[in-house]
């Protein structure tokens, strides 16, 4: 029977957010033109409902000019969800512009590990510029078809 839990944009602003450091960007093509790809890495450290010290995450951004664009990744998350070890990868989907960014992510069916077999959900964040700290949302719910004990990270 699925476990589910909810958690939504917090009251606090610790609650549930995350900060980001090492972006790390690297043009495909020539820069100045648009449109114009790029790669870029980068780590992330969560706090509140998914909590994991410091991801691995990798982006092809899609620049339409010279602010704003689209990107898609993947995150690879090791650390707790609802008190359970284990590790999973989000697929995200965003854009961005003078403002900000907005992203989606899912997590990749199949992919989570240890306590987190079984997950899976969904969520987002909207990050302003200048913002240290970012809030996100995340809907998860467990697929549990194995007993607490095979479920060890």
């Amino acid at each position: 029977m699925p476990t589910t839990a909810r958690t939504t944009a917090p009251t606090a602003p610790t609650a549930n957010g995350f900060t980001f450091k090492d972006w790390e960007e690297h043009p495909v093509g020539p820069e100045g033109v648009f449109p114009r790809l790029a790669r870029a890495t980068v780590t992330n450290a969560f706090t509140g409902a998914l909590t994991a010290p410091a991801t691995a995450c990798a982006y092809t951004v899609a620049y339409t000019g010279e602010s704003t664009g689209t990107f898609t990744g993947l995150e690879l998350v090791t650390g707790t969800v609802d008190g359970r070890e284990g590790a999973f990868v989000l697929e995200e989907h965003g854009t961005f512009d003078a403002t900000g960014t907005h992203c989606r992510f899912t997590v990749l069916p199949g992919s989570g590990t240890g306590g987190l077999t079984g997950l899976g959900g969904s969520g987002s964040f909207a990050h302003r510029y200048g913002d240290t700290s970012v809030e996100y949302t995340f809907d998860y719910a467990f697929d549990d078809t194995s007993t607490p004990s095979d479920r060890s990270a």
